[in-house]
């Protein structure tokens, strides 16, 4: 027994969850009391637009943490999460679609659908996945997740076709969920019900041994543990949750169709989660918040939007592999006073929005001189026109229209390079 003990409590010491200092806990409590009375006055400051926006952040922060315990505390990298997303927001709509359009529940359980949904799709999907590990799993997920994308648009009966599913929310408990911040409510209220039972879960003996499950599954087997049934119980419960936000998002918008089984939604999840950080239980659901809210500020003023998601998520694969969430098990790590740090994390900041200034100019510049618009004008033999960018006109031809964004990218990568060796400086002088 102690050996056994030994290895499942070996991946609770990763350097993100390392000790933490006596006062931790207490701090941590008043963030997140703080958090979550600022989320509860939210719509009486936001505009309908925003609160919409919010929503959307709160269902994708929930479908991140589900896919979380997945990935970051199993080990097990899903290709193909979408799949149960979809099924939960399908089974959602069918549910309040039910009974002449009263529904089978009242509107304020009906996500229970999406829960139900989820879970049996992630049993069967699950009992196949997890025969297998690592690439091989990440193949089998991705593949019936195509399998079933390729499939709803013939089974109209169910999943609606073209036009998808529609369906309305109906008068509850006083309530008549016809308006946006209703409806956050509601969302909220799952989420946080959600967030609490997934977190309750890494505290159980299952969630403990979820970590075996990363770390050393051989071992597990070799204690007697029966690995396979394990990885499906985690696969259900990542589903179960994952059925929720689905049901979260069909209710929000009244309708679905099988464009939520698209690759694109299981490829975004995987992104945000590990922008946000795996490792730290809200990480995932940190990285989904930004970065939801950065595609809805973003993608009306450009095109480019996409690009730049890739382009972060290479940037903090690169720099931040623990994600934006290492920032704060770095900040409580270092030794070191907390004007120091905020110094550091300051010229840091500088360093990184002058580079990021840099890559802007140039994307947004070349998608403009490559848009069809602007191709239709330029006349053989004549200089290309000028182009109308952030309030100025520039000349592609010029020097100087190249020489802006090649400044402030060397000015940030010299910013960065300093602060770095300052950083690592201090951190030799701090082991001597």
């Amino acid at each position: 027994m102690t050996t056994m003990n030994n290895s499942l409590d070996k991946p609770v010491a990763a350097p993100v969850l390392a000790a933490k200092p006596a006062g931790a806990p207490m701090l941590a409590k008043i963030l997140l009391a703080a958090l979550l009375l600022l989320l509860l006055a939210m719509p009486g400051f936001l505009s309908t637009s925003l609160v919409n926006a919010a929503i959307q952040m709160l269902i994708m922060a929930l479908f991140a943490s589900a896919f979380n315990v997945l990935a970051g505390q199993g080990g097990m990298l899903s290709f193909g999460h979408a799949a149960y997303f979809g099924i939960g927001a399908f089974a959602t709509l069918h549910a309040m679609n039910a009974v002449s359009g009263q529904g089978l529940l009242p509107t304020p359980l009906l996500p229970v659908f999406g829960a139900i949904g989820g879970a049996i799709t992630g049993l069967v999907a699950g009992w196949f996945s997890s025969k297998r590990s690592g690439v091989y799993f990440s193949m089998i997920t991705l593949a019936l997740a195509e399998l079933l994308h390729a499939l709803a648009p013939h089974l109209k009966s169910v999943f609606g076709g073209e036009s998808g599913v529609p369906s309305m929310r109906m008068p509850a408990w006083g309530f008549t969920f016809g308006t946006p911040v209703e409806v956050y409510y509601l969302t909220l209220a799952w989420v946080v019900a959600s967030l609490a039972l997934l977190f309750f879960f890494t505290r159980t003996p299952l969630g403990r041994l979820t970590l075996g499950l990363r770390e050393n599954a051989h071992r597990l087997k070799f204690l007697g543990y029966n690995v396979h049934m394990a990885r499906v119980m985690v696969f259900v419960i990542s589903a179960t949750f994952t059925g929720i936000a689905g049901g979260l998002l069909a209710m929000s918008n009244e309708a679905a169709n099988y464009s939520v089984f698209e690759v694109r939604l299981s490829s975004e999840v995987v992104l945000n989660s590990y922008i946000g950080g795996v490792g730290v239980f809200f990480g995932p659901a940190l990285g989904a918040a930004v970065m939801t809210f950065f595609g809805y500020a973003v993608s009306d003023l450009t095109r480019s939007w996409l690009l730049y998601q890739g382009i972060i998520f290479v940037a903090v694969m690169m720099f931040m592999p623990n994600g934006l969430s290492g920032i704060v098990a770095w900040w409580r790590a270092s030794k070191f006073t907390g004007a120091t740090k905020l110094g550091y994390v300051l010229a840091w900041s500088v360093g990184t929005l002058l580079c990021a200034a840099g890559v802007v100019f140039i994307v947004e510049l070349l998608q403009r001189m490559l848009s069809d618009d602007y191709q239709f004008q330029l006349v053989q033999g004549q200089p290309w026109p000028a182009l109308n960018l952030f309030g100025q006109a520039w000349l592609p031809g010029a020097v100087v229209t190249w020489l802006l964004p090649v400044a402030l990218l060397a000015i940030g990568g010299v910013v960065l390079k300093l602060t770095s060796a300052r950083w690592q400086a201090l951190n030799d002088g701090e082991a001597q």
